[in-house]
């Protein structure tokens, strides 16, 4: 992660949601997250600090945002660690999945408002915890590391090949006693499933942890 734009600081998940969509309207990668009890909104992956200013004063200009500041590469690894505690980070990570059951599946979507599909309900459980991860399901898999599935712990994360064989092509996260939480499909809703589940043991391809 380079230097990144941070504008906004909301009490409310839906004012920083509705920043974040309007941004990404207009082409720009933002995502929201929780820290310090607030949520923030970031966009942007710099080599340089100056770029990242460039880009924030040329959208000031247009009106697009407001202050803003500058996140240092640093400053966005410490975020991500600090933590009172491995446990605590896992214990989160599994709260903030179970809030979004019943939100609908929608292919590219990564909000609440608008839906989820399964790579991007990961990526958003994880950014609202303050960590990062790639946007595709085959990239997050290749991002961690290997979890033997009896070792499984919540908030791995967990893959499947559900279009073609021996592909990663779709994700989900672990909750504890063999259920995890993901956006199944199209016409389908946030749920929880079990992995013992015939289908799912059929298309199991392995599981990944980032912490």
């Amino acid at each position: 992660m380079g230097y990144a734009v941070q504008v906004g600081a909301f009490a409310s998940i839906d004012n920083a949601a509705r920043l974040e969509a309007g941004l990404n309207r207009r082409g720009i990668d933002a995502f929201y997250f929780l820290e310090d009890g607030l949520y923030k909104v970031r966009f942007g992956n710099h080599a340089s600090y100056q770029a990242a200013r460039e880009q924030a004063r040329q959208m000031q200009v247009q009106g697009l945002v407001e202050d803003f500041f500058i996140v240092l590469p640093s400053d966005y690894s410490a975020a991500q660690i600090r933590r009172s505690g491995q446990g605590d980070l896992r214990a989160e990570l599994v709260r903030t999945a179970h809030q979004f059951i019943g939100v609908p599946y929608r292919w590219g979507g990564t909000s609440a408002q608008g839906g989820f599909d399964c790579s991007g309900l990961t990526l958003v459980c994880y950014r609202l915890n303050g960590l990062d991860l790639p946007r595709v399901s085959a990239n997050q898999f290749a991002a961690g590391r290997p979890v033997p599935r009896s070792r499984l712990q919540k908030g791995d994360l967990v893959f499947f090949a559900t279009n073609r064989p021996n592909q990663v092509s779709h994700v989900g996260i672990y909750i504890g006693d063999d259920r995890f939480i993901h956006a199944p499909r199209s016409g389908q809703h946030v749920r929880v499933e079990r992995l013992s589940n015939s289908y799912f043991q059929r298309t199991f391809m392995g599981a990944r942890t980032y912490l």
